[in-house]
């Protein structure tokens, strides 16, 4: 593993860390979200860096990217629903 691997993800466990933190600090449910988008987006996008870093453009980089890019719609779809849910059960519904 070169430096920069290695450099890149530390700095991804690192905000993983940070958004755990951050996610038992904000008071409610609907904030909490954010913080969930925040680690599928920017954990993802690291972690693919990684193994761009690693490895090049190899058929396994491009993997990871295909993975990362399907998991932007389906957090996405995922943050969505989940919202929904909190604004039906709190009786917020339009």
């Amino acid at each position: 593993m070169t430096s920069a691997v290695a450099i890149v993800l530390s700095v991804m466990v690192l905000t993983v860390w940070l958004a755990s933190i951050a996610f038992f600090r904000l008071p409610t449910p609907f904030q909490r979200i954010h913080v969930i988008t925040f680690v599928n987006i920017v954990g993802g996008a690291l972690a693919m860096l990684a193994a761009f870093l690693g490895d090049g453009v190899s058929s396994r980089s491009l993997k990871c990217t295909f993975i990362w890019l399907a998991t932007l719609p389906i957090g996405a779809l995922l943050s969505h629903v989940t919202g929904r849910a909190l604004h039906v059960r709190e009786g917020e519904r339009r």
